[in-house]
């Protein structure tokens, strides 16, 4: 079930209620119980995991690229 979060136009107190997306959702205000909540759109929290996703991709890409950088630079080191 997803979480939303409302704010009451009475008092500004912010709240989250957590109801199926069929439900309607009691505007009753937690605070001040006035019945004036109002939904907020708020940024979805949430990871994508496995692969072909950026993170797990590129993540690894970069962390070889460094690694023979690295050892590249380490020769020209030794040899100077």
């Amino acid at each position: 079930m997803p979480i939303y979060e409302y704010q009451c136009q009475s008092c500004g107190h912010k709240q989250e209620i957590m109801h199926r997306i069929s439900e309607t959702p009691s505007l009753e205000c937690a605070a001040c119980g006035a019945n004036e909540l109002k939904k907020l759109i708020s940024a979805v929290g949430f990871q994508l995991k496995g692969t072909g996703w950026y993170e797990t991709d590129f993540k690894n890409k970069g962390g070889a690229k460094s690694e023979r950088t690295s050892g590249e630079s380490n020769s020209d080191k030794s040899s100077v």
